[in-house]
C-alpha cells in the first residue's frame, strides 16, 4: 500500500523515492510589538462585512479625562472602601505608609474627613449619567436621526486593556463643521471635564493640539471655579488619586503584615510624574498637588527624558 500513490505507479514506484519539500532557512527573525486584547476575549461577534472583515464591539477610554470610579460596585462595596480608607488614614499618620509627608498632607482630609469610597462611588454614579444624557442630546439630529461617531486616536491607539484610546464627538458635515466654532463641535472628551463630573487628565504624548489645549484648560478651570460636578466637594479624590489610594492600601497592608517588599514595589502605587503646563516645570510623583489640576501633564518614567527634550521642561530641584 503506497498511501493511494499505488494508482501512479511512474509517479512514485517506491517510497524511498518519495521526499518532502524541504524549506529554505530563512534569515529575517522578527518580534512583533503588538497588543493583546484581555478585555475583549469575551465579546460577541456584531456581524461580518466580508470575508476578512468580522466587526465586534470594543470598549474605548476617553483620552485625557478621568472620571470618579464605580469599581465599588454598589453601596455596600463603597463602604467597605470608606473602612479601607479610614484604616489608611491611620497607618498614614502612624508613619506605616510609604508616602513622602508631602502627599501624605495633601491625601490625609480626603481619607479621613469624608467617607472617601462612598463619596467616588455616588460620584462616579452621577458622571456616568451626565454622559449618557450628552450622548443622546448630542447625537440625536433635529428629524429624531442618530448621528454616527467620529473617533480620533493617537500614534499608540490601544492601552494596555485593550481598550481603543480615543477623543470622540458626533460627526458632523463639512457643512455643519463650517459655520460651527470649535467648542460647539467639542469632543465628548470635552463635554465631560467642562461639566465637572470628569478631571483634566492629560497624558505625554497624547496631549490636545496647540488649539484644542487651550480650550481643554478653560473649561477646567471654569469647571472647578463654578463648583460643578465633582468639584462641589473639596474632598473629592479625582479618579487617578482614588486608584492610587487603592494601590497603596495595598502595598501597606502588606508591609503591616510583614511581608518583604523591593523599594520599587513599595512605590508601586504611584507611577507618573508631572509637569506643571505654565512653566514648564517637572515634578516628583508624589509633589503634582502643587500643581492646579487643570495645569497637570501627567508623563510615564520611560516617557520622562523624551519630555524634557520635545517639551524643554525643567525638572525641579
Amino acid at each position: 500500500m503506497l498511501n493511494g500513490f499505488e494508482k501512479y505507479p511512474d509517479f512514485v514506484t517506491d517510497l524511498e523515492d518519495f521526499e518532502e519539500p524541504k524549506m529554505e532557512k530563512i534569515q529575517i527573525l522578527w518580534l512583533p510589538a503588538g497588543t493583546n486584547f484581555p478585555s475583549l476575549g469575551s465579546r460577541s461577534l456584531s456581524d461580518v462585512s466580508d470575508g476578512d472583515t468580522p466587526n465586534i464591539r470594543m470598549p474605548i477610554r476617553m483620552l485625557s479625562i478621568d472620571t470618579p470610579e464605580v469599581t465599588a460596585r454598589s453601596d455596600s462595596g463603597a463602604a467597605k472602601v470608606d473602612a479601607k480608607f479610614k484604616e489608611l488614614a491611620g497607618w498614614i499618620k502612624e508613619g506605616k505608609a510609604p508616602v513622602k509627608k508631602v502627599f501624605a498632607d495633601h491625601i490625609l482630609p480626603k481619607l479621613e474627613d469624608t467617607d472617601a469610597g462612598t463619596l467616588q462611588y455616588q460620584q462616579g454614579k452621577e458622571a456616568s449619567a451626565y454622559h449618557k444624557k450628552i450622548i443622546e442630546e448630542r447625537l440625536t439630529k433635529l428629524n429624531g436621526n442618530k448621528r454616527n461617531l467620529f473617533i480620533r486616536s493617537p500614534e499608540q491607539p490601544f492601552d494596555g486593556y485593550g481598550r481603543l484610546l480615543a477623543y470622540v464627538s458626533p460627526s458632523y458635515s463639512a457643512k455643519e463643521l463650517a459655520t460651527m466654532s470649535r467648542k460647539e463641535r467639542a469632543t465628548f472628551n470635552l463635554n465631560m471635564v467642562e461639566s465637572g463630573w470628569a478631571a483634566p487628565f492629560i497624558i505625554y504624548p497624547s496631549i490636545p493640539g496647540e488649539l484644542d489645549l487651550p480650550i481643554f484648560v478653560e473649561v477646567s478651570v471654569d469647571a472647578m471655579e463654578q463648583k460643578k460636578g465633582q468639584y462641589q466637594n473639596p474632598l473629592s479624590m479625582p479618579g487617578y488619586e482614588y486608584r492610587m489610594c487603592e494601590k497603596l492600601y495595598d502595598i501597606t497592608k502588606k508591609l503591616i503584615n510583614g511581608d518583604s517588599l523591593s523599594y520599587a514595589q513599595q512605590i508601586g502605587w504611584r507611577s507618573r510624574y508631572c509637569a506643571d503646563m505654565r512653566d514648564r516645570k517637572l515634578l516628583g510623583p508624589e509633589e503634582y498637588m502643587a500643581i492646579p489640576e487643570p495645569y497637570r501633564l501627567w508623563i510615564w518614567p520611560e516617557d520622562v527624558q523624551k519630555s524634557i527634550a520635545t517639551l524643554n521642561l525643567v525638572p525641579a530641584c
